[in-house]
């Protein structure tokens, strides 16, 4: 069997990556996203083992301890880590797989997985990232200058991606999200490792 797709998707907070990634998922159900860890209390809405696994600080640092973690970070003071055998395990199944994670975290699974493919979105502009976190309601205005300085340090990283998507328009930025799924599966070595038994004279 073809192992999967290793996708990385990045952005500051309040770029709109989360609502991408889901409507994505919607479309293509050759994807599947990872669900991480994290000590972070769930918001409105949001159900352990779904959205994330929701752990307290002490079980989540003894996995870091053990080595769990395929990467782990510090954001907002919250942790986050995503389990490495959850993610070797869908990959040797075949099944493409999205990573949802800050640059820090995808530094750390590039060193595992030098082949991941990286996708960083950004908004359309500095000014309207932060009318979109003011527009969410859900956090202090200290909260959101803290969101925003945090964001200005993550876009400087944009360069450690192969992809850049601008979610200035959400459809048309979901497109692209899409063609790049698409266009990385009809990689050469990927369609070799697949349709093998097509190209070989010798079948």
């Amino acid at each position: 069997m073809t192992e999967g797709i290793l996708f990385i998707v990045s952005a500051p907070s309040g770029a709109g990556k989360t609502t991408l990634v889901k409507a994505l998922l919607e479309r293509d159900p050759g994807l599947s996203l990872s669900v991480s860890c994290t000590t972070r209390r769930p918001r409105a809405g949001e159900r352990d083992g779904v959205h994330y696994h929701f752990m307290d600080e002490a079980p989540f640092r003894q996995c870091i301890s053990t080595g769990d973690f395929l990467e782990h970070a510090e954001v907002f003071g919250n942790l986050y880590g995503t389990r490495e055998a959850d993610v070797r395990a869908s990959l040797a199944a075949g099944q493409d797989l999205i990573l949802e994670i800050d640059w820090q975290g995808a530094r750390q699974v590039r060193e595992r997985f030098p082949s991941a493919v990286g996708v960083f979105v950004l908004p359309p502009s500095i000014s309207e990232l932060e009318r979109r976190l003011r527009a969410r309601g859900t956090d202090s205005d200290r909260t959101i200058q803290g969101r925003m300085a945090q964001a200005r340090e993550e876009m400087s990283h944009f360069d450690e991606y192969e992809y850049l998507v601008i979610n200035q328009d959400f459809d048309t930025a979901l497109d692209a999200l899409a063609a790049i799924t698409v266009a990385e599966r009809q990689r050469l070595d990927r369609q070799r490792a697949r349709l093998g038994f097509l190209l070989d004279p010798a079948t």
